[in-house]
C-alpha cells in the first residue's frame, strides 16, 4: 500500500520535540530588569539615624532628594559628615555656625554626577532634628542654611495617622 505525503511527513516529525522560542521570554525579562533598575533608586522613605528621635506630625508631601542635616543630642552631621559636636554648638556665639556653613559651601563646590547636581541646584535642605534639641540650636542651624543660600528648608518628622482617617 502506498503512503501519502502527509503520512510520511507526520511519521518523520512524530518523535521530535518542538523547539522552544526563548526570544520573547528574554525580551520580557530584559524589560523587567530595566524597570526594576530604574525604579529601585527612587526611595520615598528617609531613614533617620538611630540616635535621632523625630517628632510626629501629619505629612502631606513626600520627601525630595535634598541636602540632609542630622541634629542629634551628640553632634551635627551634614550630608553624612560630622561637622561639630553639640558642645561646640553651645560654646559658639552668633547666629551662624561656621563649620556647618563651610560644609554647605563645600557641597556646592564639589558637584559630581547628575543626582548631586539636582541636590546642589535645588537650594533645599532637610533637617532631621531630635525632638529633645532646644529650638534655639535648630534656629541657629536654619539661620546658617539661609545664610549659605538654601532658601527652602524642610523639617523631617515621623508620619502619624491623620485624624481624618481615624474616624
Amino acid at each position: 500500500m502506498k503512503t501519502s505525503r502527509r503520512i510520511k511527513r507526520m511519521s518523520r516529525n512524530k518523535g521530535k520535540i518542538p523547539k522552544m522560542n526563548l526570544t520573547s521570554l528574554m525580551d520580557v525579562f530584559t524589560i523587567l530588569v530595566f524597570f526594576l533598575l530604574v525604579n529601585s533608586g527612587q526611595s520615598e522613605i528617609m531613614e533617620a539615624p538611630k540616635q535621632v528621635t523625630l517628632p510626629e506630625s501629619v505629612v502631606e508631601s513626600k520627601p525630595r532628594e535634598t541636602v540632609v542635616i542630622h541634629i542629634s543630642p551628640e553632634e551635627v552631621v551634614v550630608q553624612g559628615e560630622s561637622v561639630m559636636s553639640m558642645a561646640d554648638v553651645a560654646a559658639s556665639r552668633g547666629r551662624s555656625l561656621e563649620p556647618i556653613q563651610q560644609r554647605l559651601a563645600a557641597l556646592k563646590g564639589t558637584v559630581i554626577g547628575r543626582s548631586t547636581q539636582v541636590v546642589a541646584a535645588s537650594q533645599e535642605v532637610t533637617v532631621l532634628a531630635d525632638k529633645s534639641i532646644p529650638f534655639d540650636v535648630i534656629e541657629r542651624v536654619l539661620s546658617t542654611c539661609t545664610g549659605e543660600g538654601y532658601t527652602r528648608i524642610s523639617l523631617a518628622v515621623t508620619q502619624k495617622v491623620s485624624e481624618t482617617t481615624e474616624s
